[in-house]
């Protein structure tokens, strides 16, 4: 065809080749060498021990932080969950009644790229206690609650959820931009359309918004999940596990068994079922959507 430029299979595997070197280099092959670690006892130095899948029996019936761990990252994987529906309405009213959104985009989307250190002392700051100028007890306490005032981020009870709010909070204008530019791409020729049928409102977002952006829809759920099954700069700069070990998730116990007990052994063996988790999540995922994508059509 005239003004088609056609692109060989070697010119395209030319240009692809060295993305591929970078990924097999620094992704997969440091996978493949951690899960051979995880069946090897080593202080990460000296001799190397081969105990076979001992790490993971232990990691599995007789370490008292994994499954708690495990627990808490699904609870930070509901709670990054809860950012796509908040973040559709958001980016659906963005686009119906601002006509130039790019200042409220540009701040909602702030959070996600200050530096995880700057977030962690801030939120610090606003959970200390009052006496130290914690806002959020102060102004409990100024409202007349002042039994509702805690240390949140030492109370073992609240502290992962305060953890959750914070990752809420940052990562919600990824979602919101994501949601707002799939919107924009719907035409408006269907609204029009549709509004002559009488399908207007939250007529038109139900039966045309929301089956359109299901894709999006999609990606930023994968995104939201599998990124907070891997939460651990926040937590490390916020509580740094504790108090007690009670917002350990999994990477925050792969990074104290590897580098701070010197356990590059069993810590392998944490990261290997984190990778095989998040593969599992996403697997999960991409078959809820195709068998919701079946029973809507």
């Amino acid at each position: 065809m005239n003004g088609v430029l056609r692109v060989g299979k070697w010119t395209l595997s030319v240009f692809v080749l060295p993305c591929l070197i970078f990924y097999m280099a620094f992704v997969f092959a440091p996978i493949i060498v951690s899960v051979y670690y995880s069946f090897v006892e080593w202080a990460g130095m000296g001799e190397q021990k081969f105990i076979g899948f001992q790490n993971f029996t232990v990691l599995f019936t007789q370490d008292p932080i994994f499954w708690p761990s495990v627990l808490r990252t699904l609870y930070i994987s509901v709670a990054s969950l809860l950012q796509i529906p908040i973040a559709i309405v958001i980016a659906i009213l963005l686009s119906r009644y601002v006509k130039r959104a790019n200042f409220l985009l540009s701040s909602y989307f702030l959070p996600v790229i200050l530096s995880v250190v700057i977030i962690g002392q801030l939120w610090k700051a606003i959970y200390n206690p009052a006496s130290l100028g914690g806002m959020i007890n102060q102004m409990l306490i100024q409202f007349g609650l002042e039994a509702w005032t805690k240390t949140w981020l030492a109370d073992s009870e609240v502290a992962i959820f305060a953890l959750c709010f914070v990752i809420f909070w940052q990562y919600i204008g990824y979602h919101v931009l994501i949601q707002f530019t799939g919107v924009q791409n719907i035409s408006t020729d269907i609204y029009e359309a549709a509004s002559i049928d009488g399908a207007e409102g939250f007529k038109a977002d139900r039966y045309i918004t929301l089956p359109l952006l299901s894709p999006v829809i999609k990606v930023s759920t994968v995104l939201a999940v599998i990124g907070s099954l891997k939460a651990f700069d926040l937590i490390v700069v916020m509580t740094g596990g504790g108090p007690a070990n009670t917002t350990e998730v999994i990477s925050t116990h792969m990074y104290n068994m590897t580098f701070v007990t010197f356990k590059y052994g069993y810590g392998s063996a944490i990261s290997t079922f984190l990778v095989i988790f998040c593969l599992m999540m996403t697997v999960l995922l991409n078959l809820a959507f195709k068998r919701a994508e079946e029973a809507a059509s």
